[in-house]
């Protein structure tokens, strides 16, 4: 496989980590350097680690996972998307859900944007391609799109406000939407 193929795959992956990470930094609630790394960070492991497992998982376990991944990806998206529209709406004295770049609210989004990966492994392994030098390259450009996303929605967050969070919220629950659309109509 070349890299330039292994580069498209790469960027094709980090887009809903991109998107997600926008959307957090739009919040206000995940800004600066640690909630860049750590959504940077947890975003190129699980990117790295789900083709992996993907790869090893076999045919079986593929299949399987194959016919629910955009309904765990769906329903992950919109409850952080669900609860940082809730907090928009409300404004300065609603809790939400904290800082999504931290907790449970980080685990779910980084399961959430890397189910597709697991697909990819699999793929990888049925061509007869070896695993280790994608799941880097998928993890690394991952983790930069990540950083980069989140900077681009921080500067947004700052100019628009809580409309942001809202507009975050919303991007989360239109990506978990269209995985379901591209696995149901267009897949």
């Amino acid at each position: 496989m070349l890299l330039i193929d292994v580069l498209l795959i790469a960027v094709g992956l980090a887009m809903d980590a991109c998107v997600v990470s926008a959307g957090a930094g739009a919040s206000g609630r995940a800004t600066g350097g640690r909630a860049s790394f750590r959504l940077g960070f947890h975003f190129g492991l699980f990117q790295f680690l789900m083709p992996i497992a993907g790869w090893f998982a076999g045919r079986a376990i593929a299949g399987a996972i194959a016919a629910v991944d955009h309904w765990i990806a769906f329903v992950l998206l919109a409850v952080v998307g669900g609860h940082m529209i809730q907090a928009g709406l409300k404004g300065d004295e609603a809790p939400g859900i904290g800082d999504p770049s931290k907790g449970l609210a980080l685990i779910m989004l980084s399961i959430a944007t890397s189910i597709d990966a697991l697909a990819v492994g699999f793929s990888l392994a049925m061509i007869g391609v070896e695993i280790w030098f994608p799941a880097v390259i998928i993890g690394v450009v991952t983790a930069g799109m990540s950083v980069a996303g989140l900077q681009l929605g921080t500067r947004l967050g700052a100019r628009f406000g809580h409309r942001m969070e809202v507009v975050g919220g919303v991007i989360l629950v239109f990506v978990g939407a269209r995985i379901v659309y591209d696995h149901l109509i267009a897949g």
